[in-house]
C-alpha cells in the first residue's frame, strides 16, 4: 500500500511540475529569440505617421523678422473657420487645414516633415528664411483587456512600438493570451490585425509600430476565467477531493 501511496504522490507532483512548466512557456515573449548572444538586424518596418482627418497639428512659424512671421501664427491672430483653435489646427474631413494668409492647404496622407516643407515653400513670398515646426498633437492609443492598467494613453512621440504600448498599460497580466488584436482605422477602412507576442517575427512586422488611434485588445486566457467562474472552482475542488480519496484508498 505504501508503494501505491508514494506512486500517487509522485504522479501528482509530476503533473504539477508539467502544468507549471507549460504555463511558463506560454507566458514568455519572443520564445524563438536567441538569449545566449547579441543579435543585430536592420530596421526596415518603420515609416513615419501620415496625417489623417480629425488629427490636430501644432504649427509654429518664425523668420528673421518676428513681426512679419507673427501674423502666420494663429495664437496671435483671429483665424476664420473651425479648423484653427488654441490647441492646434484640426484636419477636416477633406484632409485640409486653414492657415492665416496662406489659406486652405491639403495635409492628409502627408508626414509632418512634408507639411513643414510645403508651408515653407508657400511662405517664401511673404517671409525671409521662414522656419516651420509642425507636430501632431493628438497621438493616442487605447489598450483594453487583460492588462495591468487598461485605458486611453496620449503619447508625445509618434514612434511607438507594441512593447512600449504594453509597458504604458502595466504589461499583460500573467493570465493573458500572448496574442493581441490591433484594431486600426485608416483611409476609411477598419482592420483587425492579429499579433503574436511569442515570436521574434513581431519586430519585423509592419504592425510593430502603432498608428494614431490604434486599439490594442489583450484577450484573457482560460486560467483567468477558471479563477472567477464558480463552475471551474467546483471542478477544481472535486479533483482535489478525488486525489485525496485516491491516496487514502491506496493505503
Amino acid at each position: 500500500m505504501r508503494f501505491f501511496t508514494k506512486l500517487s504522490s509522485f504522479l501528482v507532483l509530476i503533473s504539477l511540475l508539467f502544468i507549471s512548466c507549460n504555463s511558463y512557456k506560454k507566458a514568455t515573449y519572443f520564445q524563438d529569440l536567441n538569449r545566449e548572444s547579441t543579435t543585430r538586424e536592420p530596421i526596415k518596418n518603420f515609416s513615419p505617421i501620415t496625417i489623417q482627418p480629425e488629427d490636430v497639428l501644432a504649427i509654429s512659424i518664425s523668420s528673421l523678422n518676428p513681426e512679419s512671421s507673427a501674423i502666420f501664427n494663429f495664437a496671435s491672430n483671429s483665424v476664420g473657420g473651425a479648423t484653427a483653435s488654441s490647441a492646434g489646427y484640426t484636419v477636416d474631413q477633406n484632409g485640409e487645414i486653414q492657415l492665416p494668409v496662406i489659406g486652405s492647404m491639403q495635409v492628409a496622407n502627408l508626414t509632418t516633415a512634408q507639411v513643414r516643407e510645403r508651408i515653407q515653400v508657400k511662405l517664401q513670398p511673404y517671409l525671409k528664411e521662414p522656419v516651420v515646426i509642425a507636430k501632431l498633437l493628438n497621438f493616442k492609443i487605447s489598450i483594453i483587456g487583460d492588462v495591468g492598467n487598461p485605458g486611453l494613453f496620449n503619447v508625445q512621440s509618434t514612434r511607438l512600438s507594441i512593447p512600449e504600448a504594453l509597458s504604458l498599460a502595466g504589461d499583460l497580466n500573467i493570465t493573458a493570451i500572448r496574442r493581441l488584436i490591433i484594431i486600426r482605422e485608416q483611409n476609411g477602412e477598419r482592420e483587425y490585425i492579429p499579433v503574436d507576442l511569442r515570436s521574434k517575427d513581431l519586430f519585423n512586422s509592419p504592425y510593430y509600430y502603432l498608428r494614431n488611434n490604434d486599439i490594442i485588445y489583450a484577450e484573457a486566457g482560460k486560467s483567468k476565467f477558471a479563477s472567477l467562474d464558480p463552475t471551474y472552482q467546483r471542478i477544481g475542488l472535486l479533483l482535489s477531493i478525488v486525489s485525496v480519496a485516491a491516496i487514502f484508498l491506496t493505503r
